[in-house]
């Protein structure tokens, strides 16, 4: 059917809404695959709205009141631009004259609920021009909203006589909306944490996005009274490039934006990883080497983000100084001949200081840092430093004047880690840096690296830089003193700069790093000592993490092969801090009191290696001889006989006195003492020392010895809604074995906080583990966790410690219900016995690693058994995706 047939079906009809939804449809599935064809997404938004203003106009003609010149029905918001997405709201106002006149009720109820019918998203007003003028003067997103109108049918006066009261002092100064608008962009930025880079950021909302570029419009016409962006450009705010950034900025903003709501088929405007492999492939982006389409998609995004940010920063500038300054004296205070502060915004003396001493385009960051009372660079400033940004090349990087200008920068008590946003927002530092801006916007499509490379690097210097903060005293106690100790931060900040530049590249971006970093501290002239030191830092900053989250630290050998890597106490402090600012700066959640422990551990044992001399091993027999004779003697002063001891340990491997402290040892041998020969399991939980609020919680449990025992309490504790960070099961010579849990609650948080559910948790494990032929259903019963959007196929890989004769297993999967209670279940099917885990979840990934050994208590040297092993877990595992 022709449009035209259509129309006339919308005006004669007994019912338009058929006819209606027939020519939307129509056109919706028109403008769709014209977009799927590359079509210009600006005549398609623009194209949306006419279709709309097309079809109301007519349902509204159908009515007596449309021959009234006291009634019109106005566009108002987004809608009044003329500016319509797939599934955009469509903002209406009734506008009258003086009022509803009463033959007019019935036919407006009728014409509203029609547009009910017509199941588009539409929010309306029914006003006269008086209540609309009193709603604005309340309320400025009201008054925003009318600041942009159409006619769609009815009298067009009723629409001007309202706007030239809106743009009038009558509803708002001029300085008042401004700082309306102004604390609402503020609050909303808040709201997505101060950052261009959300993990699934908000196309309209985020900082950068749709919104910041329509709050310079608004701004702009309530102002100077205009009627599009466009015009700007007649006021001289913009110059020729600022405008061309604007536009081309919210065009790529415009296509994801229609290209999502076609994919989520509702008003959505957040990039969510549901939908962001679907739009790239939509848009057009492929794969390029390692690299996926989504994350050049993404990048593109961050980048066009970062510099709409940066222009806002030069509109609103303007403004504050048109609007809030206008008639008061300039405050200024001069700092050298090339630069001076204006209102607590630096600037430079004139626009071509940057022409004739390029350092300064480095200086100007030196002299922020330095006066931190600065709140940031003058518009014309910072335009002047677009205007010469190409002078930094290899001349400029190479300048001795220039490098010695960024080191002492680096050596600047002050917030280094905004200074260098600072510099990466004015894209400085990705010029100075080239490697640096590579990665800039470049992110990873997971759920572990929640930021872009860039912003985690930020993200680094800014934990380094709040180490001597109280907070930050609280929350990493030791990495807060080692601080103190580091020789020189700056060797330390660039490290944590260059720690991840190489990502992206292909090949071991540690590696990769360490070159980057060694020519740069050449290039900054550090010295020999400082240039191995920080190049040592950048290739080995997984070196901790790695060891303290997948290898059995409580093994003198693992110390001891650890320590063996690290050349001395002063490259271990310098490691440390790093690891510490490194994981705490990659997703929040990854941060918690197991990980710090298990860190802190192996700070402390490797400290104590260093001392004792790498070369000088730990002696097992006689670290065991030692833990026992302490332990003994805490157990004596509790009255347990030697007969009762023994009776314990004598069943017990060595193992078991190599992972707790004595402490811990004597707590568990005098808990199994006293539940002497009672049947039920004995289940003990307790919190760290540190009070019920620090730390992490330990399971343990004593009781008869069964093969399928590990699957099932893993199921109880998973069903339990607790995350268990590491288990440790003790080979035992007798029928009975000891197993340590340790977990965290869903919140990250020791059971302590809660002891009603530390108690119940108890009772429940009790009540699970007792009968053992309930164990095939508790192992099969399904877990609540929640499953996540990213897949990717299961690896097993196997490795034998020779050293502890045992297997090492390490399996890398998505998270999903029941993990561990699988893995359970597949060992117990082989007749593997597992003598420990290290769990680390990492988003949506965990990369466990299990020590395990036949039946028999040997490592597994068959490979047809190891290989038939990691067949069924990545079968048992990747079907329950």
């Amino acid at each position: 059917m022709d449009l035209s047939e259509l129309e006339s079906r919308i005006s004669n009809d007994i019912s338009p809404v058929v006819a209606a939804r027939e020519l939307l449809k129509e056109r919706y599935n028109a403008d769709a695959e014209a977009f799927r064809q590359g079509a210009d997404v600006r005549a398609l938004v623009h194209s949306r709205s006419g279709t709309l203003d097309t079809v109301l106009a007519l349902i509204w003609n159908r009515y007596a009141f449309a021959a009234s010149a006291d009634i019109s029905l106005v566009a108002v918001g987004g809608y009044g631009r003329g500016e319509l997405h797939p599934h955009s709201d469509i903002d209406l106002l009734i506008l009258t004259r003086s009022g509803i006149e009463e033959n007019w009720q019935e036919d407006l109820g009728a014409f509203i609920t029609l547009l009910w019918d017509l199941k588009l998203d539409i929010g309306h007003s029914v006003r006269s021009i008086q209540e609309s003028m009193d709603a604005a003067r309340e309320d400025v997103t009201i008054l925003t909203n009318l600041l942009e109108t159409r006619t769609i049918a009815g009298p067009d006066d009723l629409r001007d006589e309202l706007s030239h009261q809106v743009y009038s002092d009558a509803i708002s100064s001029d300085r008042d909306y401004f700082i309306a608008k102004r604390e609402e962009q503020k609050q909303r930025h808040a709201k997505y944490g101060d950052t261009e880079y959300n993990l699934e950021p908000n196309v309209k909302g985020s900082p950068g996005a749709l919104r910041d570029i329509q709050t310079i419009g608004w701004i702009t016409k309530r102002h100077f009274g205009l009627q599009n962006i466009a015009d700007l450009t007649r006021f001289s705010i913009l110059t020729e490039e600022e405008h061309r950034i604007l536009l081309q900025g919210e065009t790529f903003l415009w296509r994801l934006r229609f290209g999502l709501q076609l994919i989520a088929d509702r008003n959505e405007n957040r990039l969510l990883f549901d939908h962001q492999r679907a739009l790239a492939q939509m848009l057009g982006y492929k794969d390029e080497g390692k690299r996926l389409g989504v994350e050049l998609m993404m990048q593109s995004y961050y980048r066009t983000v970062l510099a709409l940010a940066e222009l806002t920063d030069v509109i609103l500038q303007y403004y504050d100084e048109a609007i809030l300054g206008a008639g008061s004296d300039d405050d200024i205070l001069p700092l050298n001949k090339r630069f001076q502060i204006r209102n607590y915004y630096i600037e430079a003396v004139n626009n071509q200081v940057f022409a004739y001493a390029p350092y300064a385009i480095m200086e100007i960051f030196v002299l922020m840092a330095q006066h931190p009372e600065i709140k940031g660079i003058r518009a014309t400033t910072i335009r002047s430093l677009r205007a010469h940004r190409h002078l930094i090349d290899d001349a400029f990087r190479s300048d001795l004047a220039v490098t010695s200008l960024f080191m002492e920068l680096l050596r600047t008590p002050h917030a280094l880690d905004q200074t260098l946003s600072a510099m990466k927002k004015y894209n400085v530092l990705g010029r100075y840096l080239p490697e640096f801006g590579q990665i800039i916007g470049q992110m990873q499509h997971d759920l572990f690296h929640i930021y872009t490379v860039d912003a985690h690097t930020m993200r680094v210097i800014r934990n380094m830089v709040r180490l001597d903060s109280a907070e930050a005293r609280n929350e990493y106690p030791l990495a807060s003193r080692l601080i103190h100790r580091l020789p020189k931060l700056e060797t330390l900040y660039i490290a944590g700069l260059y720690h991840d530049v190489a990502k992206g590249r292909g090949g071991d971006h540690s590696e990769l790093g360490a070159i980057d970093v060694e020519s740069f501290c050449e290039r900054h002239h550090l010295s020999e000592r400082d240039t191995q030191l920080a190049s040592w830092l950048v290739e080995n900053h997984l070196l901790m993490s790695m060891t303290a989250q997948r290898k059995d630290i409580s093994d003198p050998d693992i110390i001891h092969g650890f320590a063996r890597a690290v050349p001395s106490q002063v490259h271990l402090d310098y490691l440390y801090v790093l690891t510490v600012c490194d994981i705490s700066a990659t997703n929040p959640k990854l941060w918690n009191t197991w990980r710090a422990s298990l860190l802190r551990q192996l700070y402390i044992e490797t400290k104590r290696a260093l001392r004792r001399g790498s070369e000088t091993p730990v002696d097992r027999q006689e670290w065991v001889r030692a833990t026992q004779s302490e332990a003994r003697e805490i157990l004596h002063a509790q009255n347990m006989t030697d007969e009762q001891i023994d009776g314990i340990w004598e069943t017990l491997d060595e193992d078991y006195f190599l992972q707790d402290s004595t402490v811990d040892i004597a707590w568990q041998t005098a808990a199994i003492i006293r539940h002497g020969d009672d049947p039920d399991p004995l289940v003990l939980i307790r919190d760290t020392r540190g009070g019920p609020t620090d730390g992490y919680s330990q399971i343990i449990i004593y009781m008869s010895d069964r093969i399928d025992l590990f699957a099932a309490t893993t199921a109880v504790l998973e069903q339990l809604n607790l995350n268990i960070v590491d288990a440790r099961i003790s080979s035992s010579e007798g029928p009975f074995s000891i197993s340590s849990y340790i977990v965290l609650d869903e919140k990250g948080k020791p059971l302590g906080i809660d002891p009603a559910r530390k108690d119940r948790v108890r009772m429940r494990l009790i009540e699970e583990l007792d009968d053992p032929e309930d164990y095939p259903d508790i192992i099969h019963r399904r877990t609540p966790r929640q499953l996540k959007h990213f897949a990717f196929p299961t690896e097993v890989t196997f490795s034998n410690d020779t050293i502890n004769q045992r297997t090492v297993m390490e399996v890398i999967t998505p998270d999903r219900p029941g993990l561990l209670a699988r893995v359970g279940q597949v060992l117990l099917e082989h007749r593997v016995r597992l003598t420990n885990a290290k769990i680390a979840t990492l988003g949506e990934r965990v990369e466990d690693v299990f020590f395990v050994t036949d039946e028999h208590g040997e490592q597994i040297s068959d490979p047809a058994v190891c290989q038939a092993l990691q067949q069924d877990l990545c079968q048992m595992l990747d079907d329950t995706q």
